[in-house]
């Protein structure tokens, strides 16, 4: 049986689901497009290919595996996008809550069977339908649960709107040991304003740093807030060109470990002058999906 644990963002991970491109099916057709980025890349033509976005999945996976942890993949269900797995599940202390996802994309759940079936029954939570909720937008930090959402009277009309109010109640509820801080996000048609989840403008790092984006927040307080919590010195504040390219979209192997895109010059050369190891992988056709490194894991055991 895996004992989940998950605690924060950085510390050292020893089991996760990766997601896998295989069998990820055609390009979907304008209407059919999740995000504006997406939609972006189709209208264009530069719409990323499986053999590409396999290549890049499992130069994470040796990634991952170099470092000892333990690396579960779902099934492979013909013609379905399973890459990013942060989205239909997330890990909260020994809990594993299950997303209600957008309903074309809930067999991506059936997919993990395999790693539910070595969880105890008990610490599987399924939220009721009307609680909306991402693991992109849902953040453990220590005392704190971070938790972006969108709670405008035109949620229902916006499709990148993943995580609303109820699902802040629903997780306040199931963990009443916690403060959760939840933040009104930036959604828009426009790939460089829009704030998918949380871990599009805001990423905490091991040793108290942190990647933060100032306009994927609606309120500026909140976004305050952030800056005062973790201090303007300990901040890698990214442009909007950065946002769009996923920069805070960045994975912690651990406190001193963390995985990036070897494009992301800027960033990487920070966290290395931070004393991080960086890990540079090519992530940059994934990324075209808006949706980068964080997106594609769901970390099941850090120590």
């Amino acid at each position: 049986m895996l004992k989940l644990n998950i605690q924060n963002e950085f510390s050292r991970l020893r089991a996760v689901v990766l997601g896998t491109a295989e069998s990820c099916g055609p390009t979907p057709l304008p209407n059919d497009a999740y995000d504006p980025k997406s939609l972006e890349h189709i209208l264009a033509g530069t719409y990323p290919l499986e053999k590409d976005m396999i290549q890049e999945m499992d130069a994470f996976a040796s990634v991952l595996k170099k470092y000892d942890v333990q690396v579960f993949r779902p099934e492979v269900i013909k013609n379905c996008n399973q890459i990013f797995s942060r989205d239909i599940a997330f890990v909260i202390e020994q809990k594993i809550i299950l997303a209600n996802i957008l309903p074309n994309r809930q067999k991506e759940i059936e997919a993990i069977l395999h790693v539910l079936d070595k969880i105890d029954e008990v610490n599987i939570i399924r939220p009721p339908e009307e609680v909306h909720v991402e693991g992109g937008d849902v953040m453990p930090f220590a005392d704190y649960i971070f938790i972006g959402t969108y709670t405008a009277v035109d949620y229902p009309d916006w499709i990148t709107a993943r995580t609303n109010k109820e699902a802040v109640e629903f997780i306040a509820k199931e963990f009443p040991h916690k403060t959760i801080k939840s933040f009104e996000l930036r959604k828009s048609k426009n790939a460089k304003e829009n704030a998918l989840h949380l871990d599009c403008c805001f990423q905490p790092l091991g040793n108290g740093k942190a990647i933060l984006h100032k306009n994927g927040f609606l309120i500026d307080e909140e976004y305050q807030w952030l800056v005062n919590f973790i201090g303007p010195e300990n901040i890698f504040e990214i442009t909007a060109d950065e946002m769009y390219q996923m920069y805070s979209n960045v994975f912690s192997i651990s406190s001193e470990v963390i995985v990036s895109e070897k494009n992301f010059t800027r960033l990487n050369s920070w966290l290395r002058k931070q004393k991080f190891i960086v890990e540079e992988i090519q992530y940059a056709e994934i990324s075209k999906q808006e949706g980068l490194l964080r997106c594609s894991t769901l970390p099941l055991i850090r120590e």
